[in-house]
């Protein structure tokens, strides 16, 4: 991979008017039909404010008939609402020792129905590359975690239906920048897109609607979470690329006992983990629709900030070979699914409740503990602007809806 990629920015200019293509298509028509051969007019528009457009004439061979008239092809439909599926911390495994058997096939077929949607995200909490020979944790090391699964495992990924993973967080970079590009190689073979290097913002069109996801965390290999100037600076460059603007953050303390959502810094390790109500509440107003948290290992709250959805934690999805704990509330997981119009607005959510099994791999929980859990914990942080939820099929509303 090209050094540069490590930090490369997605941007696209504004499209023009589409009003202005109309005399072109209409002259387009015109010259077919004095040619006499059949030609259809063809107007290809951008959806939305990314692309620029572009208009030809298409030969569709001799008229049937002998004539030499054709009509206008039809105006562009107009977009529709679009459905987003995201998912907390993936870990698949721990190279050479730790990998699940089978060499991880199937490794999410306990939730893949789960994850269905117009665009699947997760949060990819290790890097898929071999060992570089430059890893975060010293050989003498007893207190240090990091991952690395091998660069084949992004296959899974691709099979259970991700389309989108994020690597800002604090394992991305275990094996230094070059496991990191690794990543992102491995990503990109299997036609899965990345996001969370330094400027990055990944856009990805989905049923002509632009969807721009932008991934923070509190590490310099990452957009930082905790210099918002410059997160709403990223945010509203991403705004003008999409339609729809997701952030995806690694935010908050970790642990059993990090459940609570309070005003403030969350500090771990000595490490400033960004304060998340302010920088969520931050992002949306520079032009972000939908916040995705995960970091802190544990469930958190959900609440609604003008009416875009901050989901602060979905936990941990997947800990595969036992590399992340499954022991009580740090062996649930959620997948969020939400439906939004193409202005980012809300239409509809739901919460699906996932568990790590004990070989570490996500499944769906019929129990539904997740949900218990997340709407406990909504009610006492955000009595007033917290998501409600249905109990019984997990769907979210904004407040008093």
């Amino acid at each position: 991979m090209a050094p540069e990629r490590y930090g490369a920015r997605v941007s696209h200019p504004d499209s023009p008017d589409r009003r202005s293509l109309r005399p072109a298509i209409v002259a387009g028509v015109a010259v077919a039909a004095l040619l006499g051969v059949g030609f259809a007019a063809v107007a290809a528009v951008a959806k939305g404010r990314g692309n620029p457009a572009a208009v030809w004439l298409a030969p569709t061979g001799p008229p049937a008939t002998g004539g030499g008239t054709t009509t206008e092809g039809d105006a562009p439909e107009e977009k529709k609402s679009i459905s987003l599926s995201a998912t907390g911390d993936i870990v698949m495994g721990n190279a050479p020792n730790r990998l699940p058997s089978n060499g991880g096939k199937g490794f999410f077929d306990g939730v893949k129905k789960d994850l269905v949607a117009d665009l699947v995200m997760g949060n990819l909490e290790e890097p898929l590359t071999e060992d570089t020979g430059r890893s975060k944790c010293g050989a003498e090391s007893t207190g240090c975690h990091q991952f690395r699964a091998p660069p084949g495992y992004a296959k899974h990924l691709k099979d259970a239906g991700f389309e989108l993973l994020n690597q800002a967080n604090n394992h991305g970079n275990d094996f230094g920048p070059a496991g990191y590009e690794n990543t992102q190689e491995a990503l990109e073979a299997q036609g899965l897109k990345h996001t969370g290097a330094v400027d990055q913002i990944t856009v990805a069109e989905v049923k002509g609607v632009k969807v721009a996801v932008v991934g923070f965390s509190s590490y310099p290999w990452n957009n930082s979470l905790v210099n918002i100037a410059k997160g709403k600076a990223l945010i509203a460059k991403a705004a003008k690329a999409a339609d729809i603007v997701v952030v995806q953050v690694h935010m908050g303390a970790e642990g059993s006992g990090q459940t609570r959502v309070k005003p403030g810094t969350e500090m771990f390790l000595g490490e400033n983990r960004g304060d998340p109500v302010k920088f969520s509440r931050a992002m949306i107003d520079a032009g972000a629709d939908l916040i995705v948290g995960h970091g802190p290992h544990v469930l958190r709250a959900m609440e609604f900030y003008k009416g875009r959805l901050i989901a602060y934690s979905l936990g941990n999805f997947a800990g595969g070979g036992g590399t992340l704990n499954n022991s009580g509330p740090l062996g649930l997981g959620a997948v969020l699914k939400v439906e939004l119009n193409p202005d980012g607005s809300w239409v509809d959510g739901k919460v699906v409740s996932t568990r790590m099994n004990g070989a570490g791999k996500p499944v769906t929980d019929s129990d539904d503990d997740s949900l218990t859990m997340i709407t406990e914990l909504t009610e006492k942080d955000f009595p007033r602007s917290g998501a409600e939820f249905d109990d019984e099929t997990g769907k979210i509303n904004p407040p008093d809806a």
